[in-house]
C-alpha cells in the first residue's frame, strides 16, 4: 500500500533535502580516464579519472609498494599524548622535504624507481607537476581517516594533489565546510583522483571506516612542497 507519510508536502522541501546531501557514487562506467569532470558543485575542483592502470599493473604496483616502502606507524599528538596508528604511512620526495602533520615533523625519503614511474604517469595525465608523495597503508576497513583538509603550510597554496588508489575499493567523501553538502565516490583499484584549486579551503574529505572492507588498500598522494 502506498505510504502517504513518505510524500513531501512541497517540491521546496525536496530541493532543500537535496542541497543538504549530494551523493555521487561513481564507477568506471560513469567516468572514463579521458573524460574527467569536476565532481564538486562549487568552490573547488575534484576530478576522478577512473582506472588509469590495468588490473595487472595496479596489482603489481600494490605488491611492490607493500614490500619495498619503509612503512611506519603514524605518530599523532592528541590532547598532549602521542598515539601510534594502526594505519601505516611513509613520506617520500625528490628532495628531503620536511612535512609537519599533527604536530609531528617528517623528512622525505628519496623516491625509488617505481615512484618516479608513477610520478611521470600522473604528471602526463593531469598536466600538473609534483615533487613529493605521502603514502598510506590501510590494512582493512576498520582503518580510515576522519574529515580533514590538506592545507599544511609546507604545501603549495591551491596546488594539485593527485591520489592513486591500489587494493581494496573504498568510499571517499567530501563535505563543504559551511553548507555541509556532501559528495561521495568509490575509489577503484588502479584509479586516479585529483584535488586542486580552492578545494582545501572550502571542503574537507574523509576515508570512512567500513566493516564490509576486509582487504588492504594503499593510497599515494602526490603533492608539491614549496
Amino acid at each position: 500500500m502506498f505510504n502517504r507519510e513518505l510524500v513531501f508536502n512541497s517540491s521546496f522541501e525536496i530541493v532543500q533535502l537535496l542541497k543538504k546531501q549530494t551523493t555521487i557514487m561513481l564507477s568506471l562506467f560513469d567516468q572514463t580516464a579521458d573524460k574527467a569532470q569536476n565532481l564538486l558543485p562549487y568552490e573547488g575542483e575534484v576530478y576522478y579519472y577512473g582506472k588509469v592502470f590495468s588490473y595487472a599493473e595496479a596489482t603489481s604496483f600494490y605488491q611492490l609498494l607493500k614490500e619495498k616502502i619503509d612503512w611506519q606507524s603514524d605518530l599523532i599528538k592528541m590532547f598532549g599524548k602521542e598515539i601510534f596508528t594502526k594505519r601505516k604511512m611513509a613520506w617520500y620526495g625528490l628532495e628531503p622535504y620536511e612535512y609537519t602533520y599533527s604536530k609531528v615533523k617528517k623528512t622525505a625519503l628519496p623516491f625509488d624507481d617505481l615512484q618516479l614511474r608513477l610520478l611521470k604517469k600522473i604528471e602526463e595525465k593531469t598536466g600538473e607537476t609534483y615533487n613529493s608523495c605521502l603514502l598510506n597503508l590501510y590494512h582493512n576497513g576498520s582503518e580510515g581517516m576522519g574529515y580533514h583538509s590538506d592545507n599544511e603550510k609546507e604545501m603549495k597554496e591551491d596546488g594539485a594533489i593527485a591520489s592513486i588508489s591500489l587494493g581494496a575499493e573504498r568510499k571517499f567523501s567530501f563535505k563543504h565546510r559551511e553548507t555541509k553538502e556532501k559528495v561521495n565516490l568509490l575509489l577503484e583499484h588502479g584509479s586516479l583522483l585529483v584535488m586542486k584549486g580552492e578545494t582545501q579551503k572550502h571542503w574537507v574529505h574523509a576515508l570512512p571506516v567500513s566493516k564490509k572492507v576486509s582487504k588492504p588498500r594503499i593510497n599515494l598522494t602526490f603533492r608539491t612542497v614549496v
